[in-house]
């Protein structure tokens, strides 16, 4: 389940690098807003997604929190 979220993390900096190149880009500047503003869309999708599944998980048992080390 781990590797899942990870690679579902990677996804969505993916989307994130994919828009800056396109803002990046030269050319039409139409065409770029496009392209950005779906690269951006696709980013929030995966990362609501990615919330929920980690929320599933959570539910179902497959993950558990650990917390932080109070050092006792």
């Amino acid at each position: 389940m781990k590797t899942v979220m990870v690679l579902m993390l990677v996804a969505v900096l993916g989307a994130l690098a994919s828009a800056g190149v396109f803002m990046l880009r030269k050319g039409n500047p139409n065409d770029r807003r496009g392209l950005m503003a779906r690269a951006l869309a696709v980013r929030v999708g995966l990362s609501v997604a990615l919330f929920l599944f980690i929320l599933l998980s959570w539910y179902m048992g497959w993950v558990k929190p650990t917390g932080l080390p109070t050092g006792h």
